[in-house]
């Protein structure tokens, strides 16, 4: 069964980090990118597209169509491994309509899948130690959507949330005690944190207004997220127990999606303060900004290098959702891929800096590929042939 309607809506809107939610394609875009991000499952003649609402009078535009799909690589910190959710299970009469986890080593090979009940399991976010899982599942037939943490190979699937909304993962601490996750569980969107084994939940953020794409300072110190507090999203700061929310963007239009830097004090965004989807970069000791992307199409999806040196990011610049590799300051915009009728999203860098792996719709079909920094030594990591063939990488 698909994802719920209110989970997918819930889930597009949190543009969750490190290319998590296959539905995240933006809180706020403009172009060809869906605004207030809601993009939805539409199921048409055996296979699934992705769509994203028009603008005004502009109509419904599918990303993608003909799914099956694997999608949002998300690498283990040790480097060895690739987690992704897929719907795999896709030949008509045995088609399932579900999504489930999968893990596989960094170069697609040794491909297992981790869960296999009749409900969507999604969103893998890594321990620290690269020894568990934490993930989004709606297994518990009652409705909601929860947060389930299991050991890396899948065995040994506990629960941690319990409630009547949805509850997903956000990110774990750098030392693997707490999760930072998201719940709707008091009616609006917030920020919460609770132990590694689900005791001592704590709600960070309240107040009637959503908060969303939550993501912690890499020292611990920080937790950055957006937030509609005044109509518009804007970037918020608060310390990590919740205290002290700071405001730090205060624009008219939509500023969403922070991803900080490996020095805790660059925050990466996207702003529509210039009419189009950006990239700025803020320095929070300063409030000091730099703007990075000045294109007429949207650039989005943007993620630091391990080092703090460059940005990848999809952008549409030329027509098409394409891999871009850019200096902090804007400099050296190189794009990565070349495939004109292919639709890349999701960059996810490798510990080491060398590789990014992204979800890449092309040949029909969405597969998980990697790439090396430089725009050589593409493969593809998975392969789903039409009458369900074996994975395997392919080079």
């Amino acid at each position: 069964m698909p994802l719920r309607p209110q989970a997918i809506a819930l889930l597009s809107a949190l543009a969750v980090l490190g290319g998590l939610a296959l539905f995240a394609a933006g809180c706020s875009s403009k172009g060809d990118e869906p605004r207030g991000g809601l993009v939805f499952i539409f199921r048409s003649t055996g296979g699934y597209d992705i769509r994203a609402p028009g603008t005004g009078r502009e109509p419904a535009q599918t990303m993608t169509d003909v799914l099956p799909w694997d999608a949002a690589p998300v690498w283990s910190p040790d480097g060895t491994r690739i987690a992704f959710y897929a719907d795999r299970v896709f030949n008509l009469p045995n088609r399932d309509d579900n999504v489930d986890i999968y893990v596989m080593d960094a170069d697609g090979s040794n491909l297992r899948r981790l869960t296999s009940d009749p409900a969507p399991d999604a969103f893998p976010v890594w321990s620290p130690d690269s020894t568990s899982i934490a993930f989004y599942s709606e297994a518990n037939d009652e409705g909601d959507g929860e947060v389930y943490v299991m050991d890396a190979d899948g065995s040994n699937v506990r629960r941690l949330t319990s409630t009547t909304g949805l509850d997903f993962p956000y990110e774990w601490s750098a030392d693997g005690s707490r999760i930072l996750f998201g719940s709707n569980r008091n009616g609006n969107f917030d920020v919460y944190e609770m132990d590694a084994d689900g005791r001592n939940k704590d709600r960070l953020t309240g107040g009637g207004k959503d908060d969303f794409a939550a993501t912690r300072s890499p020292d611990g110190s920080r937790i950055a997220y957006q937030s509609g507090d005044r109509g518009d999203m804007d970037i918020f700061l608060m310390d990590a127990n919740g205290d002290n929310k700071v405001n730090m963007t205060l624009s008219p239009l939509d500023d969403t999606r922070p991803v900080w830097a490996a020095d805790s004090r660059r925050l990466a965004f996207i702003s529509e303060r210039d009419g189009n989807p950006e990239i700025y970069i803020m320095d929070t000791v300063l409030s000091y900004l730099t703007r990075v992307t000045i294109v007429a199409r949207p650039d989005n999806q943007v993620t630091w290098s391990p080092g703090g040196v460059q940005l990848a990011f999809i952008s549409s610049r030329d027509f098409n959702r394409v891999l871009y590799l850019t200096n902090v300051d804007g400099g050296a915009q190189n794009r990565l891929t070349h495939d004109d009728d292919a639709w890349d999203s999701f960059p996810a860098w490798s510990p080491d800096g060398t590789q990014i792996a992204f979800s890449s719709h092309r040949d029909g079909r969405r597969d998980v590929y990697v790439i090396d920094t430089d725009g050589s030594g593409l493969v593809r990591l998975t392969n789903d042939s039409r009458d369900g063939g074996e994975v395997a990488a392919i080079r």
